[in-house]
């Protein structure tokens, strides 16, 4: 396994804690064991001692308890993402499927292409091939262990999809499938190229939405494992908004002009919603989504330039948006949005929900021009265009009003005839959840999705 990882040349870049390049580290190892301690004397003459002092060390216990450090953290990450069958394959396709490299990279969303980068595309995935094909039979007796035979044909424990990234683990295990059915390294170099064209590679490829920390001084971007997998359908009523939300997004994904995305209105009314439904709509046309919040826009520009050359679309979410008289985050967005040196890139759309058509909190003294008490500022109606500038940078702003009780009932059913379990007639129905509504917050389409989980929860 050693001589196979040392011969890698795009995909080498593994990572010195790697479980792949540690296992050949391991393996290495046993190569030396083999040869002098199981092929001969247990007795080392004293240059043989010398020449392989770094190697005195190796013994039977210690090679079995570096193999079961690296096949626990293989476990652990079969856990994290619902890996199954044969975990050795999944972890293979796992390293291709994340391994950004100039080969990966230049297939990224294009596919195969014409290069000489392919020659040494083409080494590696013989390289993969024979690993995943690699024969665990002689370590595993010579040092009288089993686990590699079990990680070969494992049988995970079921588990809810929310306790995995159900997203990352489908993938993985339908690739590794395909793979096992290559006969060598052109069906690897297809299965692959392909991947790459449909998803992409790394955490962008998998993953759908993300969000950024602070580790020290630097951002980072992580994939959130689990997003909802609802869809616009899901959401009923609103179909005006949701068109217009759906043409400025189709519009973007295929590369042509769209704006930035404002949704605002009353609470409760479905505005995140139909943000997560676009991401789980256009995911397969590359559309990813990372959110911001309000503290963070500082990093905003950061961001930005970590994922303006690639190749998805990026929509910037940001949720519940809003700013007090005082607070100056907004100074941030807008620098970004428009009015910075550097313009913003084609790849990348702001999509944000509020319940304040204007984001920034108003006053009325904002709408006095003169101020004259306590050293106010002169002219405040300057103070207002400043504030009012932030919205108009949204050249999409869609309006999510509380639906009337019509709406409200229309809802209600829709989301109850989704419920097998909930038997109430129409009628029956509307009359508890007008009960309902009037001491859980009123009228809107949560009060509706509640209320229906309240009456789904209770069925027999």
């Amino acid at each position: 396994m050693y001589k196979q990882v040392s011969k890698l040349i795009v995909y080498r870049d593994l990572g010195e804690d790697s479980i792949l390049k540690r296992l050949a580290a391991i393996f290495e190892d046993f190569d030396w064991y083999k040869e002098n301690v199981l092929g001969g004397s247990s007795a080392f003459t004293a240059s043989k001692l010398e020449e392989m002092k770094d190697k005195k060390h190796i013994s039977k216990e210690s090679l079995i308890t570096r193999i079961y450090g690296e096949i626990k953290r293989l476990l652990d990450l079969a856990t994290d993402y619902g890996f199954d069958d044969n975990l050795w394959h999944n972890y293979l396709t796992f390293v291709m499927m994340t391994n950004e490299n100039s080969f990966t990279l230049t297939s990224e969303k294009i596919g195969a292409n014409d290069g000489s980068v392919n020659h040494f595309a083409m080494n590696d995935f013989n390289i993969f091939k024979e690993l995943f094909d690699y024969n665990f039979y002689e370590i595993e007796k010579e040092l009288d262990i089993d686990c590699f035979t079990t990680i070969s044909n494992y049988k995970a424990i079921v588990k809810k999809e929310r306790m995995y990234n159900y997203n990352v683990s489908q993938k993985v295990r339908e690739l590794s499938k395909r793979l096992e059915k290559c006969d060598g390294e052109e069906g690897f170099f297809h299965e692959m190229t392909k991947f790459y064209a449909d998803y992409g590679v790394g955490m962008f490829g998998l993953n759908k939405a993300f969000r950024i920390r602070n580790i020290g001084d630097k951002v980072d971007i992580f994939p959130i494992n689990n997003t909802e997998t609802v869809l616009l359908d899901d959401l009923v009523g609103y179909e005006i908004q949701k068109k217009k939300l759906i043409d400025n997004t189709e519009a973007f994904v295929e590369g042509k002009p769209a704006n930035n995305c404002l949704l605002f209105g009353d609470s409760g009314t479905g505005k995140s919603t139909c943000i997560k439904a676009i991401i789980n709509e256009y995911y397969d046309k590359g559309l990813r989504m990372i959110e911001i919040y309000k503290h963070q826009f500082k990093d905003l520009s950061t961001v930005i330039s970590m994922i303006k050359n690639r190749n998805y679309r990026y929509i910037i979410y940001m949720d519940d948006l809003s700013f007090e008289e005082f607070e100056i985050e907004y100074k941030f967005l807008k620098a970004v949005i428009e009015g910075g040196v550097e313009t913003k890139p084609d790849n990348v759309l702001i999509y944000a929900t509020s319940n304040r058509r204007h984001l920034i909190k108003e006053t009325w003294n904002d709408r006095n021009d003169m101020e004259h008490e306590n050293g106010g500022e002169l002219h405040r109606s300057d103070t207002m265009q400043e504030k009012l500038s932030l919205v108009n940078r949204f050249g999409v702003t869609i309006n999510f009003s509380r639906p009337n009780q019509k709406e409200f009932f229309h809802i209600v059913t829709e989301l109850a005839a989704r419920e097998p379990s909930i038997t109430l007639s129409q009628e029956e129905l509307c009359a508890e959840a007008n009960k309902w509504e009037l001491s859980h917050g009123g009228i809107s389409g949560r009060t509706a999705q509640q209320f229906v989980n309240y009456l789904a929860g209770k069925a027999d």
